[in-house]
């Protein structure tokens, strides 16, 4: 185990819900450093201190809270895995975070609800969609199934579909809720936590650590697990010059006073799975709103929510519900996707790598996770720590 040059690891500790500037003495040693405090930041931090006792493992975080960024603006739902191709990590992670994330959220008592998804289809090509993402889910072992007409008219009438699959294991959860948990979970396991303390290099010493430079400090650090969520690719750029390229996508949420819904309704995916498309979603006191859309852009701050929507919001919505023009949609948050797909490519997958193939042992990439990153949170943490060989 690595140990401190200067102070005793004990006198950096963030106590309970702490929040505060990380400040040290300079040349902090650390077995593991997670760069990023989003949910999977959070979740692999907090796992790398249950499995790995005997090390110290500090997480920093450039924002003043945890989970400020992508982890906090979607659309906080337990996905079932159905949608990405079968042998990706996205259908692998999402499944099994599914599970762990369910068992996770009962045993520590927070807040969720299995409301089901249905995913409708509006013509022949779509129902042909259904059936196959069907069957696909049917080899997953992903409950869905296919619901009739006379149901589907008396539970949900403003639904507009040819045909309707039905996903009983998606959920929608309180992501706030959960993300101070696992901020908690980790610091009662001895974990460090730096708030307001932004990674500004990384560089590589001739013994095989890493020095990460920070405003206050100087961290040196046995391993390093860049989840840097919107800023991996800069993270890892620092000692992989041009490896990766992050694209941006903005997406939009609105809500819609007075509209009661009792489950989420998806439309069928866009091409390349670029999104899930303008769905319908709930949170946990019943406020339905909309979102999100899909715009690239070039900034990872831009947050910008018009006051009226995009021209195509409120068609997306009118293909799958019976609403007209009066729908009043009110601006409620946008989103940033951190994508490796750049407009118009195909599906990419999550990277989750060591990259000791570019010679660079003991640092771990996490880039790309988007959707369904919070739900895979928990067994992207259970996969990153069993790559470690050392």
């Amino acid at each position: 185990m690595l140990r401190s040059l200067s102070t005793p690891v004990s006198a950096a500790v963030a106590r309970p819900l702490v929040r505060r500037r990380f400040s040290t003495q300079p040349a902090l040693e650390i077995d593991n450093v997670v760069v990023g405090a989003g949910v999977v930041g959070l979740a692999l931090a907090r796992r790398l201190a249950i499995a790995r006792p005997d090390e110290t493992t500090l997480l920093l975080e450039k924002n003043t809270r945890v989970g400020e960024e992508t982890s906090s603006r979607n659309s906080q739902v337990i996905h079932a895995g159905l949608y990405y191709p079968e042998t990706s990590l996205k259908t692998k992670l999402c499944i099994q975070g599914k599970i762990a994330l369910y068992e996770l959220l009962e045993r520590a008592q927070l807040p969720y609800r299995k409301v089901g998804k249905w995913i409708v289809a509006q013509d022949d090509a779509q129902c042909a969609y259904l059936a196959q993402l069907h069957e696909k889910a049917q080899r997953l072992g992903v409950p869905t199934y296919f619901l009739d007409n006379a149901a589907h008219q008396t539970t949900e009438p403003l639904v507009k579909a040819q045909a309707i699959l039905v996903s009983p294991s998606t959920g929608i959860v309180d992501v706030h809720r959960l993300l101070d948990y696992l901020e908690q979970d980790f610091q009662d396991q001895n974990g460090i936590l730096a708030l307001a303390t932004p990674v500004t290099g990384i560089t590589r010493q001739t013994s095989g650590l890493f020095e990460l430079a920070t405003p206050d400090a100087t961290v040196v650090a046995r391993r390093v697990f860049n989840s840097a969520g919107l800023y991996a690719d800069q993270v890892s750029n620092m000692v992989l010059p041009g490896k990766y390229k992050l694209h941006y996508a903005r997406g939009h949420y609105y809500t819609t006073p007075g509209l009661a819904m009792s489950r989420l309704i998806y439309p069928c995916p866009e091409k390349n799975l670029a999104g899930l498309g303008t769905h319908l979603t709930m949170d946990l006191a019943g406020q339905v709103r909309f979102g999100p859309d899909v715009q690239y852009i070039d900034s990872p701050t831009d947050y910008d929510v018009p006051e009226d929507p995009p021209q195509e919001f409120l068609p997306a919505i009118q293909r799958y519900l019976r609403v007209d023009d009066s729908l009043r949609l009110l601006p409620d948050y946008a989103g940033i996707r951190p994508k490796l797909a750049a407009p118009g490519e195909s599906f990419r997958d999550f990277v989750i790598q060591h990259e000791k193939d570019d010679d660079m042992p003991g640092f771990y990439t996490l880039i790309g996770i988007e959707s369904p990153g919070l739900t895979s949170s928990l067994a992207i943490a259970d996969y990153t720590v069993n790559l470690i060989d050392d």
